[in-house]
């Protein structure tokens, strides 16, 4: 019986970013990285609101500050510029610690 390679949680993770975006080529792969991180990085914001409002999204509000929809902000990346959602709340007191606003960031 032929031996199987220890699957670790990195190739899992590589799996199915290779079933998911089907890299042809390593820029195909920066592209696919690139949508990740930004992806990864909007789900970071997402839990630091949640924690901000003291409620989870879908959960009824424990206050009238709630959440307000989103704000467009592009930030730079060694694998280039990158868009994001950033969450905002109603009285405009959220300040994401992972990307403080008004200030230039690099993700690299």
């Amino acid at each position: 019986m032929p031996r199987k390679r220890p699957e670790t949680k990195r190739s899992k993770i590589a799996k199915m970013l290779i079933e998911e975006y089907q890299p042809q080529s390593a820029q195909d792969i920066q592209e696919a990285l690139k949508a990740l991180l930004g992806d990864t990085m909007e789900e970071l914001l997402k839990a630091e609101l949640d924690e901000h409002l003291d409620y989870e999204y879908g959960e009824k509000p424990l206050s009238l500050n709630t959440r307000n929809g989103t704000s467009k902000k592009t930030v730079r990346s060694s694998y280039g510029n990158i868009d994001l959602n950033i969450p905002r709340d109603r009285e405009g007191t959220f300040e994401p610690q992972a990307l403080r606003k008004y200030t230039l960031q690099g993700t690299s």
